[in-house]
């Protein structure tokens, strides 16, 4: 099973980059980095589709069984990168596909809103996305070694395991 996971952030060090690392090595899964993506901003053209960058996060999301979308909260809701590079992608690369959501906030009651936009978006996309979500805060990370702190790498292996469940089910429906 592929497994993708989006670094929402467009910043090129920050925390929800070390969260997307953290995932895309401790699970295997392809990491699409949005820090370093040359998508310009959607504007609906048809010959953007034919941008090499566009083609390329397309089949990586179409060939995936399930994608974790990561973003750092910006004014209660996901970041501008996340959600330009959504508007990209559509029913053809999400239908049914498992997806689950990690907001990056600064403290305090910070993600929720962040999560129920790319909720919201994902429901737009034709996404299944799974019940379980994940907020991480500034403390559960390990800034020295780019990490997570072991009680936070559990909580992200709750939602993994989450995850693999329903993968576990689209890969079956995918087969037959």
């Amino acid at each position: 099973m592929k497994l993708t996971v989006i670094n929402g952030s467009p910043r090129k060090k920050g925390r929800t980059g070390i969260a997307s690392r953290f995932i895309a090595k401790k699970y295997g899964a392809e990491l699409i980095d949005l820090s370093k993506q040359e998508l310009p901003l959607y504007n609906g053209d048809e010959d953007q589709a034919q941008l090499p960058a566009v083609k390329s996060l397309r089949k990586k999301i179409a060939d995936s069984d399930g994608i974790i979308l990561a973003s750092p909260e910006y004014h209660s809701g996901m970041s501008g990168a996340l959600k330009n590079a959504l508007d990209y992608l559509g029913s053809e690369q999400f239908a049914h596909k498992p997806v689950a959501l990690l907001a990056v906030a600064g403290g305090g009651k910070g993600g929720i809103n962040a999560l129920g936009n790319m909720r919201l978006v994902g429901r737009g996309l034709n996404a299944n996305v799974i019940p379980r979500q994940l907020v991480l805060d500034p403390h559960c990370f390990d800034y020295e070694n780019e990490w997570l702190h072991e009680e936070s790498a559990a909580l992200v292996d709750q939602l993994m395991n989450e995850l693999h469940i329903y993968m576990n089910g689209y890969v079956h429906m995918k087969g037959m």
